[in-house]
């Protein structure tokens, strides 16, 4: 599968991002855990979101064998706020697998990165190009949406056979300096040959690309909608005891699984029903919280008890709940409102 359009990009690319590149932090280092930890961390985030992120957990967990180490609990408060848990745990999980097996460093090579948990063909290409030099390609929705321009294609991305044609197209002509040319193409994508509105009149290969040529450049990449997500309501009991507020850990699979969170139902609650002696409740403001597939609409009270509960609640003053444990987004939109009655109390 030949394309003479890909094959001429590459010296411009290469060229663009040599003077263009964003000063990125993982871009300071060859270190392949430091490219892992960034590539994982940048999955379903935004590059400024990930900086000051990547920067305190490579301070704290500077290498595979300190990841394979460190408690779960400090893993994921080193995680909050990014999402999608389950990316760190696997990490762990990886590193875990590494040092059992007598290995300290992440594999070179492409086949070896994919057999590792968590690690799917873009991360591969990624770490085992930029990392290790390996001539293969990388490809994540910034390259995909590149490519379909380029090459105008009318297929659907969302489609993995269409993705792993990408993949081939591009392994055919990965040049040696394989690390920046993968670099050269996502950073195209992430700040010139964006979704809606594509700069392409300061795109260093708009001469090569047939959307361009065609006038199609907003109607590419096709990319089929997102399915409806799954409306849920919620309610959330903030007990609240002699300063300190109750709070659980969720399970250890599915949604924010380990995580801790605020006692909750998914069902409407009569307060009548609480089985706790409380003298007043207060109610907080109404908040949304959209995940992938998800949405919750959350309606919180907070509840002052008179005496402790013998349930297993774990107690914790609000400045614990920030620094000692690992509470989603979703229920940290309560704090400010628990912060709001330390105040007055």
């Amino acid at each position: 599968m030949k394309n003479k359009n890909i094959e001429q990009m590459i010296d411009p690319l290469l060229d663009w991002y040599k003077n263009n590149k964003r000063d990125l932090p993982w871009r300071q280092t060859i270190d392949p855990y430091q490219i892992w930890v960034s590539e994982i961390m940048l999955q379903q985030t935004k590059v400024e979101a990930v900086i000051p992120y990547f920067k305190k957990f490579i301070e704290n967990i500077p290498s595979l064998d300190a990841l394979s180490q460190i408690e779960e609990e400090r893993l994921l408060k080193l995680w909050e706020g990014l999402g999608y848990y389950s990316r760190v745990k696997n990490m762990q999980k990886c590193a875990k697998q590494l040092i059992s097996e007598d290995l300290h460093s992440l594999p070179s090579s492409y086949l070896e990165l994919l057999k590792l948990p968590g690690i799917g063909p873009y991360t591969a290409g990624a770490i085992a190009s930029i990392a290790f030099g390996e001539r293969v390609s990388a490809v994540d929705g910034n390259v995909l949406r590149v490519i379909s321009r380029v090459i105008a294609s009318h297929k659907n991305i969302s489609d993995a056979k269409v993705k792993k044609e990408i993949e081939l197209l591009l392994n055919e002509y990965i040049p040696k300096e394989s690390g920046d040319f993968n670099q050269s193409l996502m950073e195209l994508g992430a700040t010139i040959c964006i979704p809606s509105h594509p700069r392409c009149n300061i795109c260093p290969i708009q001469n090569l690309c047939i959307a361009y040529q065609k006038k199609e450049m907003y109607l590419l990449p096709i990319k089929e909608k997102r399915k409806t997500q799954k409306e849920i309501e919620m309610t959330i009991f903030l007990f609240y005891y002699k300063g300190k507020i109750a709070i659980k850990k969720r399970k250890n699979t599915g949604i924010l699984a380990s995580l801790f969170e605020f006692p909750n139902s998914q069902n409407s609650f009569d307060l009548n029903k609480i089985p706790y002696s409380f003298e007043k409740v207060l109610k907080t403001p109404l908040y949304k919280h959209i995940f992938t597939h998800q949405i919750w609409h959350m309606k919180g009270f907070i509840i002052f008890l008179t005496e402790k509960p013998k349930d297993s609640f774990i107690w914790a003053s609000l400045e614990q709940l920030e620094n000692n444990y690992s509470l989603p987004t979703a229920f940290k939109y309560f704090l400010n409102d628990l912060y709001k009655i330390k105040r007055v109390s």
